[in-house]
């Protein structure tokens, strides 16, 4: 298999690669990274070494268009841009023609600052926000102007994490790893690659409707060894498609 400029520590399966070069081309990234598990940073590099090009332009959908009134107003371009897998100018521009406008900045209170300075040296900056009802990146940089500095968070990863790490990595994302483990989506990506962890094949189109056909009626032990997966691996993916169970008891 042909390697791009940057290699990853983590390879890629083949059908990973075939579902790189059936959904990039049409701008569809972002579900890339969802199916194989794999930041849309990485995703693009892999697509830039295979000279995989999306078409120059295609229709914003719905959803798209839904997150972009949802996020515009107070996340920054960037962020918006990494989240719906299309370039910051598109973002703008498309912001642009909608009308959409951002909100003027809403200034930090007294017991805001205090909330903050008090929470910001040891607590993850994502309850941090959450609790403050502000965005992300906007508790970043206040805690940065400010001067705040975390302290007491090791640069280490301990064995406990570690644990977490390999139990989580094959078939949860970057960002949803860092969200249980309380560090970067960063440390998360170079830890994986140190201990050089891999990745599970992604679903193929066959997984997937079996999955979806025989759900209703069986356990998750039984889609798993009909499937040729783990019991695990299949949960997850039931959870991520939101898939139900019929009422009636299943079969035995």
């Amino acid at each position: 298999m042909a390697k791009g400029k940057k290699n990853t520590w983590v390879l890629w399966s083949e059908d990973e690669v075939k579902l790189l070069r059936k959904l990039y081309p049409r701008g569809r990234a972002r579900e890339v990274a969802d199916q194989t598990g794999r930041p849309l940073t990485a995703v693009r590099q892999k697509a830039y070494g295979m000279g995989l090009k999306t078409k120059k332009y295609r229709p914003w959908s719905a959803n798209e268009v839904e997150l972009l009134k949802k996020l515009y107003p107070t996340e920054n371009t960037r962020s918006i841009a990494e989240q719906t897998g299309r370039p910051s100018i598109a973002v703008k521009q498309k912001a642009r023609r909608m009308g959409l406008k951002t909100k003027k900045p809403h200034y930090w209170s007294a017991n805001e600052l205090e909330l903050l300075k008090k929470l910001y040296p040891t607590e993850n900056t994502r309850s941090i926000a959450n609790k403050l009802g502000r965005p992300l990146n906007g508790v970043k940089n206040k805690a940065n102007k400010a001067g705040f500095r975390k302290i007491g968070r090791p640069t280490f990863w301990s064995r406990q994490e570690d644990m977490l790490l390999k139990k989580l990595h094959p078939d949860n994302t970057a960002s949803e790893i860092a969200g249980q483990i309380g560090r970067s989506v960063a440390a998360i990506t170079n830890r994986a690659q140190r201990l050089e962890l891999k990745k599970r094949r992604a679903w193929s189109k066959k997984e997937l409707n079996l999955l979806k056909k025989l759900y209703p009626s069986r356990t998750s032990q039984k889609l798993a060894k009909q499937i040729g997966r783990s019991v695990s691996a299949v949960q997850l993916k039931i959870s991520k498609l939101g898939l139900k169970k019929r009422k009636d008891k299943t079969k035995s």
